[in-house]
């Protein structure tokens, strides 16, 4: 099947809804951070917003016990075995919430412009390479900058109308110079 985008909106910034891929949430107490790293095959940033990985995997630190880890869909079932095998000598949790969130990418000169109308940190001062818990209104999301004008947005589903509609005034403010 082929897959073919087109940019019809001729808008001020480009909004792409990005595939589904594996992605889990994994807790583990501090303690047994280096040791759940090694069996899981993973870097576990020690640092919030802080990220690592390598071959299309990305692990995000996103509280002091707590990252979001997403994998290619041949590492899925690579890594729930390895957090089964580990689990009864390194207690955690590691469960797959694929199907809770939407990943919207926002792309071009005004993508920052248009992620700062609704969300209260500064933007701006997110480093590319980082992500952050933060809101979008009243949306909880996960905010990744992949590149200066290059941004991420993981939404959990049943707030994606909401966050569409944002986006949509958004950028017709933009259009009209606003």
């Amino acid at each position: 099947m082929t897959i073919q985008r087109h940019d019809f909106t001729n808008g001020p910034f480009l909004l792409e809804e990005l595939g589904s891929s594996p992605r889990f949430s994994l807790r583990v107490k501090q303690e047994n951070r280096a040791a759940l790293a090694e069996a899981l095959g993973l870097e576990l940033p020690d640092r919030v917003s802080h990220k690592s990985g390598a071959g299309g995997t990305e692990v995000l630190c996103t509280g002091p016990d707590e990252w979001v880890i997403l994998v290619p869909e041949a590492g899925r079932q690579v890594l729930i075995a390895a957090g089964a095998e580990a689990y009864a000598r390194i207690p955690h949790s590691l469960v797959e919430i694929s199907d809770r969130e939407i990943t919207l990418r926002l792309s071009g000169p005004q993508a920052l412009t248009a992620l700062t109308a609704a969300c209260p940190r500064d933007v701006d001062a997110l480093p590319a390479g980082r992500a952050v818990r933060t809101l979008f209104d009243s949306a909880t999301v996960i905010l990744w900058r992949d590149g200066p004008d290059s941004f991420r947005m993981d939404v959990w589903r049943s707030f994606l109308p909401h966050v569409r509609a944002i986006l949509a005034k958004v950028s017709a403010e933009l259009k009209a110079g606003l």
